[in-house]
């Protein structure tokens, strides 16, 4: 399985463009896929600069509903007129970020996308005997403080986000799984439990995803105590290699990586992995 990210916040090849996103691209024994697409047209940019036809896509998956997940859906609509888009029917709430005190912006999808590329569905779908999607998660150990800032309109009211827009994906390799998470809303351990409940003993060799552990305000960052209980707990799980950034933050992947060490890496656009 081959799998190379498009976009990513960092930016290490100058030659390629960064944002605020992520967006990764996965050839598999059955799939060309795109997980995520950030939020412009970037990711179709950098995958033409790395030798990637979009057009060559066969499924899509949107991680949740916010901008800097799938913003970039209206360009794929325009440049691939086939592939299938997996995303939860919720993903099109109308979802805000407080911004500031009392101030609210807006952080959903285009709400006038065309759907009829869209498969809309609820909870966990087995698209093939490679790909599982899952939003249902049991646990609720360790959600992301940040989580507080999110919220989803009911109404004329602002309420907090329950992240039922978020889905996580599973791809089943020849040796084993990886696990795709957009931004782990939901707690990257849980998700990693609830990944494992459904694989019943098999192996996860690889985690590729954001952790949420970074918040533009002081009083919601991730304590230092909670990131290294994170980080701890990941390292008693039998899997090779955690891929993380775009919303983990700098200061949580010095922290994780003095527990990890090897076992963890930042990705950034351009990374190419072979698992």
């Amino acid at each position: 399985m081959k799998l190379v990210t498009l976009v990513e916040d960092s930016q290490r090849d100058l030659s390629l463009g960064s944002e605020h996103g992520v967006s990764f691209y996965t050839e598999t024994n059955e799939h060309k896929l795109l997980f995520d697409v950030g939020q412009t047209d970037l990711y179709a940019l950098n995958a033409s600069k790395l030798g990637i036809d979009i057009n060559d896509v066969d499924t899509v998956v949107i991680s949740h509903g916010h901008y800097d997940h799938g913003g970039g859906l209206e360009h794929f609509l325009s440049i691939n007129d086939h592939a299938t888009i997996y995303i939860q029917k919720t993903a099109f709430a109308e979802l805000y970020s407080m911004r500031n005190l009392n101030e609210y912006s807006y952080i959903g999808l285009n709400q006038k996308l065309d759907r009829s590329r869209f498969l809309l569905f609820e909870g966990d779908l087995r698209i093939d005997e490679e790909l599982m999607l899952f939003s249902r998660v049991e646990n609720k150990d360790l959600f992301p403080t940040s989580n507080q800032t999110l919220y989803q309109k009911k109404g004329n009211q602002l309420i907090a986000d329950n992240f039922d827009h978020e889905q996580n994906l599973l791809v089943n390799t020849n040796s084993g799984h990886v696990l795709f998470a957009g931004c782990a809303h939901k707690g990257i351990v849980n998700i990693i439990n609830q990944a494992e409940r459904i694989i019943n003993g098999n192996k996860i060799n690889a985690v590729f995803g954001g952790f949420h552990l970074i918040s533009r305000y002081e009083e919601f960052e991730e304590s230092k105590e909670n990131i290294e209980k994170i980080a701890y707990l990941l390292q008693t799980k039998q899997i090779d290699k955690y891929y993380t950034g775009h919303c983990t933050g700098s200061i949580a992947l010095t922290i994780m990586n003095g527990i990890l060490h090897e076992r963890l890496q930042r990705f950034y656009p351009g990374l190419q992995v072979e698992v």
